[in-house]
């Protein structure tokens, strides 16, 4: 599927007008519903091959934010062969209570993906727990950014920022 047809995809399957607030606090008339492009592999998968394009060479490891973050990491893992981690938003408190499910050496180049960017907070947060786990962060990847203000919070933190699609490029919002 080539990035164009993939877009109208994700619009057709996950685009929805409402009142909705989201994980950010802020209030929206629309929302890309991303468990309806996540659960849907033949779009996860073309997603997955989209951002394997977006890798830069020294990546040795992919990294997804739970819960969104995870689908998205385990395709990319599988189409690229990286291996990857999970990167919790709180330990759990018990068992092995830890802030990334996986291996990963300060050795490694990460990747963060995600899914819908809109203040990129949550990518910031990945970031902080990779980057104090030892390892180094290459660039931060989403799916569709909400241009309303992620790229700039981002970057502004020395970062790379990049995005298979911008609500622009896909007409809505």
């Amino acid at each position: 599927m080539d990035l164009k047809q993939l877009g109208r995809e994700i619009t057709v399957t996950s685009y929805k007008e409402g009142e909705f607030i989201l994980s950010s606090g802020r209030s929206s008339t629309y929302i890309f519903d991303k468990y309806a492009f996540e659960t849907r592999p033949k779009l996860l998968d073309a997603i997955a091959e989209g951002m394997g394009k977006m890798l830069n060479s020294d990546v040795s490891r992919i990294a997804g934010m739970e819960l969104g973050g995870v689908p998205l990491a385990t395709a990319l893992s599988l189409k690229t062969g990286l291996p990857f981690v999970i990167v919790r938003k709180g330990k759990k408190g018990y068992g092995i209570d830890r802030a990334i499910e996986g291996d990963m050496t300060s050795d490694d180049k990460v990747v963060i993906v995600e899914d819908i960017a809109t203040t990129g907070a949550q990518a910031l947060l990945a970031a902080e727990a990779v980057e104090q786990a030892g390892a180094k962060v290459s660039s931060i990847l989403y799916v569709v950014d909400r241009e309303e203000g992620a790229r700039e919070g981002i970057e502004s933190k020395g970062y790379r920022f990049e995005a298979l699609f911008t609500k622009s490029g896909l007409g809505v919002g």
